[in-house]
């Protein structure tokens, strides 16, 4: 007998947008539960993801206790919704996988890493929009945690993900014996007219490809030990594998909830079908050997997408970058260059990586320190790389230089003036040193040396 499904809404929704994909599932033998359409509260400002998620565990153990939800049933989330749903998993049930009452996560659209319109939704406009029969409050705290690069997303990761250098790894909650998560997310713009101006290429209106899938890469560079020598040390995997990830380039933000019916228009039969057939065989999964061969195929879906001539569809990344000093303390003013193996700011291959390749970058409002720049990936390998000049490596150089935090500290160097480190971010040719990956969110956390001046501290002779 097929689980029960839970499921779940995102920022300023309400389970009315739910109805189409209830109706979807019936049919096909589940019991979509009145009470898990679940409706929460996100446009007051005192209420966080963990306030959500405590009640959330509450209602859900009474369900469980009173034999009205069956273990273990399936989760279906949409856009905010995700992070609900991984801040639920990771508190209650983090330190025993066995425990965990959910086999398989939906998620459609998810804002894993973030979305652009949180900060659009805390300015005047979001006010406007979504806050004013609610005393303009728009989740204040909630839009914080899913603003671009923020403290909150690289909290989460590290809880549930990723494990930095010197922690312990522990037991992944996805996997075999836990969650099977599963991604369907679009990259189609908003077609009205208002809502196009939140669009951007590789987004389906409001979330980035690459925020919303679940698999990331983690790295700490620590440039303590030479300025052109740093130490990069990898974040640990807790999950070995790979998540399933289908992109739609024919769905939107909206539409990726509406499997049957909804107003979507210019796609084909088959595309009309193609992402209930993915929620159902995601929910139909039954086996390790089927979850992998699901991430196969639709891998294979993705790089269909994937349209060189028109960049709306090309692959993009995303770079959360933390810098810190180490002594532990947050940089909230630096600089980040990239180049080409020369470093030359003239250089062909460095004007179109700031120009096309670089799309944007965020600098995080709860701390400085905190960026995130999205790039689009297609551009690196088919625009940027050609561009270097011949006989020369084909690589990405990332420059760091920090602002000093006042006349008697500097960074990197206590003797040179605006010093640097740099580092060899990804290369073209030696796939092993391509950490920058398509459709994938990176969290790089930087560590700098801070340095005293000499004036801090002197000696003198008692005459």
């Amino acid at each position: 007998m097929p689980n029960q499904v839970v499921i779940l809404h995102g920022w300023s929704d309400t389970s009315n947008s739910f109805h189409l994909l209830a109706d979807f599932l019936r049919p096909t033998g589940r019991v979509t539960v009145p009470l898990w359409l679940g409706d929460y509260i996100s446009l007051d400002d005192d209420v966080r993801i963990p306030d959500v998620a405590k009640q959330l565990h509450a209602i859900i153990q009474e369900a469980i206790g009173k034999g009205t939800l069956q273990t273990p049933f399936d989760l279906i989330v949409h856009s905010t919704g995700g992070l609900v749903a991984r801040e639920w998993l990771n508190t209650y049930f983090g330190s025993d996988p066995a425990q965990v009452p959910v086999k398989r996560l939906v998620m459609l659209a998810p804002a894993n890493y973030g979305s652009k319109l949180a900060s659009m939704g805390q300015s005047l406009i979001g006010r406007v929009l979504k806050g004013w029969d609610n005393w303009f409050h728009t989740g204040k705290e909630m839009l914080n945690a899913l603003e671009l690069g923020s403290p909150y997303q690289w909290s989460l990761v590290q809880r549930d993900q990723l494990a930095l250098p010197g922690t312990t790894v522990g037991r992944s909650l996805y996997g075999d014996g836990g969650i099977w998560p599963f991604v369907i997310t679009g990259t189609h713009p908003y077609p009205s007219a208002l809502r196009q101006i939140v669009n951007e290429d590789g987004a389906d209106g409001t979330v980035r490809v690459p925020a919303a899938n679940l698999n990331t890469l983690g790295m700490t560079l620590d440039f303590t030990a030479g300025n052109e020598a740093p130490v990069a040390t990898p974040w640990t995997n807790r999950f070995q594998g790979a998540f399933p990830l289908a992109v739609l380039p024919t769905r939107t933000h909206a539409s990726i909830i509406q499997p049957a019916g909804g107003d979507i228009s210019g796609e084909t039969p088959a595309q009309q079908h193609q992402l209930g057939d993915l929620i159902l065989q995601a929910l139909n999964c039954q086996t390790p050997q089927e979850y992998q061969s699901i991430g196969d195929a639709w891998g294979q879906i993705s790089e269909q997408a994937v349209q060189v001539a028109d960049t709306r569809f090309h692959q993009f990344l995303q770079l959360n970058v933390f810098v810190m000093d180490d002594e532990g303390n947050p940089v909230n003013d630096y600089f980040l260059e990239f180049s080409g193996p020369n470093d030359d700011e003239s250089d062909e291959s460095t004007v179109y990586f700031h120009t096309s390749v670089l799309r944007d970058v965020h600098t995080n409002s709860v701390s400085g320190a905190y960026r995130c720049l999205y790039a689009d990936r297609t551009d690196l390998m088919n625009g940027f790389y050609p561009k270097i000049q011949a006989g020369s490596p084909r690589i990405l150089t990332m420059s760091l230089s920090a602002n000093p935090p006042g006349k008697n500290i500097r960074y990197f160097s206590s003797t040179e003036s605006g010093a640097k480190g740099s580092y060899k971010l990804h290369d073209e040719v030696l796939e092993q040193d391509r950490w920058l990956k398509r459709n994938t969110t990176h969290f790089l956390q930087i560590v700098i040396p801070r340095q005293p001046l000499p004036q801090v501290f002197t000696v003198s002779t008692y005459p």
